[in-house]
């Protein structure tokens, strides 16, 4: 009968201390996903200002302004454009709708 105690008492201690372990990892992951967590929204905040930012730098506008300034680029004068006719004498669309 002693022995039997004492097995049911190592059987017990021995849950108990499995038990307080996955305890400890429950906790110990769930602080971890609560990170993983927190990260993942700080970087979707910044895929989000990343891609506004890049949207703003590739307006017509800021694309014009870097070429005048950066490139020294400038539109050509009207008397120095020359516009190319379509196969078989036809004028493009775009030219007739221009002509007119």
């Amino acid at each position: 009968m002693m022995r039997l105690s004492i097995c049911l008492l190592a059987a017990v201690v021995a849950s108990a201390m499995v038990l307080v372990h996955s305890q400890y990892e429950t906790r110990r992951l769930f602080v971890e996903h609560e990170k993983a967590m927190k990260e993942a929204a700080r970087l979707d905040m910044e895929l989000e200002r990343l891609t506004v930012e890049r949207r703003a730098q590739a307006t017509p506008l800021r694309v014009e302004q870097l070429a005048r300034q950066q490139l020294q680029m400038r539109n050509p004068p009207p008397g120095i454009t020359q516009y190319v006719a379509a196969p078989g004498g036809a004028a493009a669309p775009a030219l007739r709708e221009a002509s007119r």
